[in-house]
Parts: C-alpha cells; structure tokens; sequence
C-alpha cells in the first residue's frame, strides 16, 4: 500500500525510534503528525521536514495527562485529522532494580506512559478511524512484553500490558476496517538506556559493550514495511532482534 499523502501520526517522535519512524514514513512521501514532551526537538524536526518538502504539523503533548490528549487530537487543524496510521511509540524505562527497592516514582512513570498513554492516544485517534472505515494502529513493545527478566518487573509489566492491549485492540476492531499491529524489538541503541539510568552514561554504554545492537532506523523499516501491506493483510506481530540476541537475557558478547 503506498504511503504517498497518508497521515501517519507518531507519539514520542522528538527521539529514538520515533524519530526513525518520522524519516522513514517521510521517505515514503507520507505527512507527518508529531507529538512528543520536548517541543523544542519537535520544531527543529519540522522545520527540517518542512525545507526538504514533507508536509508536517507538531505539537507538543504528555500522553500520561489524558484531558490534554484529548484536547489535542480534537482541536487539531482540520486537514489534519484524518489520521490514517497511528505509531504509539511513546514509551520508557525507568532504573533496573528487583522489587523490594524500586522507585515508586519509576515505577508511576513507566505505567502511566507505556500504559495509560497508549491507551488516552488510541481512544482519541481510534473513532476517527472507524468512522472512516479504514486505519492502521502500530504499537511499539518489547522484548520485554514476551518475557521478564531480572529487575524489570515493572517495566516489562507494562509492555506485557501492552501485548495484550493490543491483542484485546485486534478483537475489538474486528470487522471495523481498521488494522493493529505491534512491533517488538530487543536492544536498541537510542536514548532509552539513557533514560531508564537517568542520564548514567556508563551504565546506559554497558548495555551494548561487546555486542552489535539495532539502531532506531532498524526498527523503524520495519514499522514502515508493516504499514504498507496491502489493506486485507495484516502483519499482526514482529519480533525483531539484533543478530547478537537470541532472549531478554541471552545475548552473545565479544
């Protein structure tokens, strides 16, 4: 299916692998809907997209404040609400702790935007889809929503909610003309790491020591190849590991 003018719309497109998604669904001739908490990040992408003649509107937007979501998608401009693909990306790691000594903080954010945020986004952009009779949702899991590892309980939690989101999605919108998909990659090499160490630099590089990750453009083709299927097929679930990685946990390191 060609993406030639559709309107795919991206959360957590200022880095990563949302980011990725933006330049490849640009590279297919696709408009492009941004949203992200960095607005700074936001506008320097546009402005980017915009001087190499791809359509594309950012706003800035928290996917964990609900009322601001829907606010959001209801007042967009009018030629941009016809959302034709929606990649709900937005998402994080927070530490890597057992149980007994997580951060409840951690723990509140990681749900609240892997969780809570996917579903305010989909709600919002969802009976739009319907109501046209057509529509892709692709959503962004993990590795760690098929299996759970040592000090990832809460994370992998919600992107095991994630999972089964979008199975219970699938079901829903059966019949509806509208598509879900999830895409679940193992390590990346982006700014997650980062994040889920809280800026520890050295902590965020030893998850990669000795071992060839993906890059978020990686993934991103991936997302991009799942979107063009033609409509009466639907790629429902990839799994996508580096070469290095066979699980969560087993991963060949030189």
């Amino acid at each position: 299916m060609s993406l030639q003018g559709r309107i795919v719309c991206v959360t957590g497109a200022s880095s990563g692998i949302g980011a990725a998604c933006v330049d490849a669904f640009a590279e297919a001739g696709a408009r492009l809907l941004l949203c992200a908490r960095r607005g700074d990040r936001l506008h320097e992408s546009v402005a980017g997209l915009r001087a190499a003649g791809v359509e594309a509107h950012a706003f800035e937007l928290d996917v964990r404040e609900r009322e601001a979501v829907a606010a959001a998608f209801a007042d967009l401009p009018q030629d941009w609400q016809a959302i034709d693909i929606l990649v709900n990306n937005a998402g994080l790691s927070r530490g890597l702790d057992p149980i007994q000594s997580g951060l409840l903080d951690d723990w509140d954010e990681m749900l609240e935007t892997n969780v809570q945020g996917l579903l305010y986004v989909s709600r919002a952009v969802l009976p739009g889809m319907i109501e046209r009779g057509s529509g892709h949702l692709i959503n962004i899991g993990s590795i760690a929503g098929r299996e759970v590892y040592p000090n990832g309980a809460v994370y992998c939690a919600s992107k095991h909610a994630v999972g089964a989101i979008t199975k219970g999605m699938r079901l829903d919108l059966n019949g509806t003309g509208v598509k879900v998909s999830t895409v679940d990659p193992g390590l990346v090499n982006t700014e997650f790491s980062k994040v889920r160490f809280h800026g520890d630099e050295a902590k965020a590089d030893k998850t990669y020591q000795g071992m060839t990750p993906l890059v978020g453009a990686d993934v991103a083709s991936v997302v991009r190849w799942v979107a063009e299927q033609p409509a009466h097929m639907n790629i429902a679930e990839v799994l996508v590991f580096p070469s290095d990685q066979a699980s969560a946990t087993v991963v060949h390191r030189r």
